[in-house]
């Protein structure tokens, strides 16, 4: 970002309102017609909606292995702390991205090109995410995780106790857990009865709980009028939800990667969840969210 660009982007459309700041490219804002903001904003957690690359969660002893050299690579990796460069700033949306420079091969010793794309259409915010492999000779390896946290309630005067998430399908299959921010082997039963999900902060004492055998792409974070938000997300694997408990926030995060296995020291390359993008390829995911 040069010296005059903008800190953030502000861009609207259809009465709702939303805005993306450069650091990070994160996801700091978005109210609906009548001001509130459903995009959480306090100070029990700082962030809003950080960009988790090129790693979801927290590696062993924060250290990849890449072919035989380790490397440091912190919990959830290093987008959400680098400036993004505006590729297009737009009245309804905006486009950012992030590439490989000295900094990041020192500890990610990877050629790629992240770009972020924010659109608003309708009554729903897009997000995408572009991951480029520019080197013509390497596959690149790597994860990445959307964290968007929102309100929770979604509505000023509303009872958190009351909303749920719904999800599209019935999610009968057993959830993981973390410890010390690493994966544990047990597999867990899952608090999800059918396809409703009753909220509460006992849920989150144990941390994130992950869902990694899903077969919804879409939930709904409501009240019982059925006021709040439908999230729905392509090419992401795994869902975690986490907040903080007593936090007025919930995260319901489309990931594809996981936190490294408590018993795992093997190569990056071996590591569950990482993906291999081909030379000169990209990948590509997005998530989205539908204000009710």
């Amino acid at each position: 970002m040069t010296d005059n660009a903008p800190a953030h982007h502000v861009f609207g459309a259809n009465g709702l309102q939303s805005r993306v700041a450069a650091a990070g490219a994160e996801l700091q804002s978005l109210q609906d017609p009548s001001g509130f903001d459903r995009v959480w904003s306090g100070a029990a957690w700082p962030r809003h909606s950080p960009v988790l690359f090129p790693i979801v969660g927290t590696l062993k002893d924060d250290t990849a292995l890449i072919d035989g050299r380790p490397y440091r690579l912190t919990r959830h990796g290093f987008a959400r702390d680098r400036v993004f460069h505006w590729v297009d700033r737009r009245a309804d949306g905006c486009t950012l991205s992030i590439s490989d420079d000295a900094d990041s091969r020192a500890i990610f010793p990877f050629r790629f090109v992240l770009t972020m794309d924010y659109q608003i259409t309708g009554q729903t915010l897009h997000v995408g995410y572009r991951v480029h492999n520019p080197d013509p000779d390497h596959v690149l390896l790597a994860a990445l995780g959307a964290h968007p946290a929102f309100s929770w309630p979604q509505r000023p005067g509303a009872a958190r106790q009351d909303y749920v998430l719904e999800f599209e399908h019935p999610e009968p299959a057993p959830i993981r857990r973390i410890a010390d921010g690493l994966l544990l082997p047990t597999h867990f039963p899952t608090p999800i009865t059918g396809r409703t999900l009753a909220l509460s902060d006992d849920l989150f004492i144990d941390d994130v709980v992950i869902l990694d055998q899903l077969t919804s792409t879409r939930v709904a974070f409501r009240a019982p009028d059925g006021t709040g938000m439908t999230m729905a997300w392509q090419g992401f694997h795994e869902l975690g939800l986490w907040m903080k408990p007593g936090a007025g926030f919930l995260c319901i995060e489309p990931w594809r990667g996981l936190p490294s296995p408590v018993d795992f020291s093997g190569e990056f390359s071996e590591k569950p969840g990482i993906l291999h993008i081909p030379p000169l390829q990209d990948w590509t995911a997005s998530w989205s969210v539908a204000l009710l």
